[in-house]
Formats: structure tokens, C-alpha cells, sequence
């Protein structure tokens, strides 16, 4: 009897449909052995693509906090199949899973979709996405799903270009590269290559391994942690959540405070972002082994 592969993403760009569809290459190719179903998820009001900056920000307290938005129910294909692996593609929007995501996660749908599987996260990201994978983990954990691996696709460039080369592509939709800047976003050659972590995948899972999964896939380059982007993930979840919670008590001030706010982002990059920074170098030696030990957490899929 053949498997049954999920495939749940949502995407407005089309990267991570591209990551997670050269992922599920090698069970397509099985086709003996296995059926791949793909689930993009639908909200009911979409978000525009490319983003309006006003509209872009805007986003930021809802995505912040969690709040969900009103999806479209899934196929009848994906509601009424028992699934023995889900790859689950997401992005994340202001240090936490997507609107989509959250509000497929927190929807009717998503328990009885997760319950009991083995999942594998796959998120492509700039390159902050640590803490909300541990956003991520509770969900799963609260769904009853089963994680049993995690792939982190990311933009190699340095922080501030990948700002600069992101903000590009969402607000005019350019993704190649221009001018000084590179092209955003996770490199054509990691997508390309995306397929060699479904044949890691393909492997454990037929040979009913799956405890054996995560560390395989960290030998061989899905999950990169950098400590200082771990320390301004941190930080950034502490001013969100003053920021999120203010714009969202004082609704008659809104658009004022989002203005503020975008205000305050830019500097937080472009100023106190190299400020964490020197303290954070500093302290290396001193802290070398507590790293250490968060790092191996952060590659793995157990929750604290």
C-alpha cells in the first residue's frame, strides 16, 4: 500500500512552493511507493503582492501577536486522508510564522490534519527564524503532531544587505540582482539543491529511522545557528511585544503608531543592532560553552 506525503505551504513570492516542491522530489519519484499531496494555504482576504510599505507595516502587530485571519478550507483530498508524512513549509513575518500559517495552525482544520503524524518543518527565511520555530514547536506539540526533523533555508548575505535586498523584493517584487545589491532571499542554488533534504528524508522514513533524521540532516547543512542573531532575536521579541500590545490597545492611534514604529524598526536595525553586537563579541569566550549549548538545542526538535 502506497504512503501518503503532505505537502502544506503557503507562499506569495513562489520561493518556498519551489523549496518544498524540490523536497518532495524524491517521493515523487517513488511513485510506487508513494502519493504526494500538495496543500498551499488560502486565506479568504489574501495579502497583496508586492507590499504596499503602509500595508507591509501594518501587518506587524497581528503577525506579532498571533491573530489569525479567516482561511479557505483545505481540499476535501487533504481533510479526509490519513497522511504518514507531513513537510510543512513556512516563512516567518516579524519573528513569529506567518498570518497564513498561524491562522491555518489555529484554525478547525489543523488538528485533525497533524494529529498523531510526523512532521518536518522547512522554513525559508532572511535569516532570523530561531524563536519562531520555537513558536512553531508549541503549536505542533499543542496539535498533538509528531516533529521529527527541521530545515532552515536562509539568505547567506550579511544582515544588513539582506535587509536592504528583502525590503527590495516585498515592497516592487524584484528578486534579481541590481545595482550593488545581490538577488534576495534564499540562493537558486540552495533551492535547487533543496532536493538532496527530501532524499535524507525519503531515507529515514522508509527505513523507519525518523529518530535517527534531524541529526543526519544537521551534518549535512539544513539547520545554520548564528549566536548573535539568536541574542537579536531575543532582544527584538522583548520590543515587539511593547510595540504589538500598544498598537494594538490604542486602536484610535494606530496609524500614528505605526509610523512610529517603522520609524523605530529601521533604527533598531541600522543603530542598535551593531550595538547587541559589540557586547555580544566580547562576551564570546566567557559565554563560549552556554552557546554552545544553545546552538545544539536550536539545530534540534525537542522543546524546553
Amino acid at each position: 500500500m502506497k504512503k501518503n506525503i503532505l505537502v502544506i505551504y503557503y507562499t506569495q513570492t513562489g520561493q518556498l512552493e519551489e523549496i518544498v516542491k524540490n523536497m518532495a522530489r524524491p517521493f515523487e519519484e517513488k511513485t510506487e511507493e508513494y502519493e504526494v499531496t500538495y496543500y498551499n494555504i488560502r486565506l479568504k482576504k489574501d495579502f497583496p503582492f508586492p507590499w504596499p510599505s503602509d500595508v507591509f507595516f501594518n501587518t506587524f502587530p497581528e503577525s506579532y501577536l498571533q491573530i489569525p485571519s479567516e482561511i479557505l478550507p483545505p481540499p476535501a483530498e487533504v481533510l479526509h486522508t490519513k497522511f504518514d508524512l507531513i513537510l510543512f513549509g513556512y516563512q516567518v513575518w516579524y519573528l513569529t510564522p506567518s498570518i497564513p500559517i498561524i491562522s491555518f495552525l489555529k484554525s478547525g482544520y489543523a488538528e485533525n490534519i497533524l494529529k498523531d503524524t510526523p512532521v518536518v518543518t522547512v522554513s525559508g527565511t532572511r535569516n532570523m527564524w530561531m524563536l519562531s520555530q520555537e513558536k512553531l514547536k508549541v503549536y505542533l506539540r499543542d496539535l498533538k503532531a509528531k516533529l521529527v526533523g527541521n530545515i532552515a533555508l536562509v539568505d547567506r548575505h550579511d544582515n544588513y544587505t539582506s535587509v536592504l535586498t528583502i525590503l527590495r523584493w516585498m515592497t516592487t517584487g524584484k528578486k534579481e540582482k541590481s545595482g550593488m545589491l545581490p538577488a534576495a532571499g534564499v540562493s537558486q542554488e540552495e533551492i535547487n539543491g533543496a532536493g538532496k533534504y527530501g532524499t535524507i528524508i525519503e531515507k529515514h522514513f522508509a527505513g523507519n529511522t525518523m529518530d535517527a533524521l534531524q541529526p543526519d540532516l544537521v551534518r549535512n547543512g539544513a539547520v545554520e545557528i548564528r549566536a548573535f542573531l539568536v541574542r537579536v532575536e531575543k532582544v527584538g521579541n522583548k520590543i515587539f511585544t511593547v510595540w504589538s500590545n500598544l498598537i494594538i490597545k490604542k486602536k484610535e492611534k494606530r496609524p500614528l503608531l505605526i509610523k512610529f514604529f517603522k520609524v523605530y524598526l529601521m533604527a533598531a536595525i541600522w543603530i542598535i543592532s551593531p550595538i547587541v553586537l559589540v557586547p555580544h563579541l566580547l562576551t564570546t569566550p566567557i559565554f563560549w560553552f552556554k552557546r554552545k549549548k544553545q546552538r545544539e538545542y536550536l539545530q534540534g526538535i525537542n522543546l524546553k
